[in-house]
């Protein structure tokens, strides 16, 4: 049986959304129930997702979400892939006001059935939590690309994108208590990259042809893809991708310059968030590539 999954992205920035939404289009084991966007100018957002949904040949409910985090200003104003947008077709018309209703109704109309995968920042779902604390315990997961936990690497962090971007969101989000909550942060994905040459030669299939053209937007500030959002989606059809461990985590928000930071302490016998720690870089695109075969 396919599970069922909502996905709520800021689609339009890093390439990562959109190869994300191609591969749960494709993946014959996801029912895809509805996508909703986030952080500026979530509309167009949310036509760059439909342009994809067309391709596959997919009618799925997408609605823009909220533009502004809870407290803070927005950093992410503009949808820049959306240029892209003149070469494909898409919805330009789109329900307003409506995603964290949409998002409610959905789950509440299949309690202990819904996969809530996010791969932006966390405002929509903040919100969402905050209107119906009871909501995360009906949702059979919640699977986050999301955080920085070991923080072994120099290069990169210590903050991340997603938990910082409303990192007040961010809080309430991690202090819910679905049945399991599973992050899959900068630990594991800044392991899994291509270099756009690759990329190029790799995304032939006709369900990724938008890919490629939002990715040239992508390629003229940065000269890699990493594989943030579908690693995060790929771990619920096959859990063997990433080993996870238990642990607590706390999220940062009064120190100047940390604030998001995801302060994680492994508890095995305490712990209810899962994250991951480790990553299998060949199993992970053998199983993404496997769906455009």
């Amino acid at each position: 049986m396919a599970v069922k999954v909502l996905l709520d992205t800021d689609i339009g920035t890093d390439i990562d959304d959109a190869i994300c939404l191609a591969y749960l289009l494709a993946n014959s084991e996801c029912e895809l129930m509805g996508i909703t966007t986030v952080t500026g100018e979530a509309e167009k957002r949310a036509m760059l997702a439909s342009a994809l949904c067309r391709i596959a040949g997919k009618d799925i409910p997408i609605f823009p979400g909220c533009e502004t985090p809870l407290l803070i200003p927005q950093k992410q104003k503009l949808a820049l892939q959306a240029k892209a947008l003149k070469n494909w077709e898409h919805d330009k018309s789109f329900p307003k006001g409506e995603a964290i209703g949409f998002l409610r109704k959905t789950v509440r109309d299949n309690p202990g059935e819904i996969i809530l995968l996010t791969i932006g920042p966390l405002t929509n779902i903040g919100i969402l939590f905050s209107i119906d604390p009871e909501l995360p315990s009906l949702l059979k997961g919640l699977v986050l690309m999301c955080g920085y936990f070991e923080r072994r690497y120099r290069s990169i962090g210590p903050l991340e994108w997603n938990a910082r971007g409303d990192y007040h969101a961010t809080d309430i989000v991690f202090r819910s208590r679905p049945p399991f909550i599973r992050s899959v942060g900068l630990d594991v994905t800044s392991r899994v990259k291509m270099k756009p040459d690759e990329f190029r030669r790799t995304f032939t299939s006709e369900i990724l042809r938008p890919v490629l053209d939002y990715s040239d937007y992508w390629f003229k500030k940065f000269k890699k893809v990493t594989f943030h959002d579908p690693l995060a989606a790929a771990t619920i059809f096959d859990e063997k991708i990433c080993i996870f461990r238990k642990g607590k985590i706390k999220i940062e928000l009064d120190k100047k310059g940390h604030r998001g930071l995801t302060d994680w302490k492994e508890s095995k016998r305490k712990g209810f968030h899962e994250v991951a720690l480790k990553v299998d870089k060949e199993r992970f695109f053998e199983h993404y590539l496997s769906m455009f075969r």
